[in-house]
């Protein structure tokens, strides 16, 4: 595994144990929307980012994205809105990325399950509108 593939793991997995912990996602929004890009796969995919931490969401809030804010998202409504309706268009998640916009990019669904799992593994509760659990939740996105 090279340095920068361990790097963005690390990342990830922060994000995941962190944002479970919390029960808080961040991203950049402005007067028009979320902050956005082009994967770094293939300009015709969309990613929109999202940090464990506002002070890292604030860090690239920069060139392009520069009077964008860092906005809290609550978990369940990360989980139910934001990634299952980045799944139905097409887009993918950005995850904790720098501000040289250097992180990685994952499947939103993906995202939802690692950090179900993540809650899963730790007994810990959240309240969902669609979902009566975290079970039910994990196995609807897994069929």
């Amino acid at each position: 595994m090279s340095l920068n593939t361990d790097i963005t793991e690390a990342k990830y997995k922060l994000f995941i144990e962190k944002t479970a912990a919390s029960n808080l996602v961040w991203g950049l929004k402005d007067k028009n929307g979320w902050a956005n890009s082009h994967s770094h796969e293939s300009e015709e995919i969309d990613v929109i980012p999202f940090w464990s931490d506002k002070i890292l969401a604030k860090a690239c809030a920069r060139d392009e994205w520069k009077g964008y804010l860092p906005a809290m998202i609550p978990l369940s409504e990360f989980l139910e809105s934001g990634c299952v309706g980045m799944d139905e268009n097409d887009t993918i998640a950005g995850i904790n990325w720098d501000a040289n916009m250097f992180g990685l990019e994952v499947e939103p669904l993906q995202v939802a399950f690692d950090i179900l799992t993540q809650l899963k593994a730790t007994n810990s509760t959240i309240r969902f509108k669609n979902y009566g659990s975290v079970d039910e939740f994990l196995t609807e996105i897994s069929q």
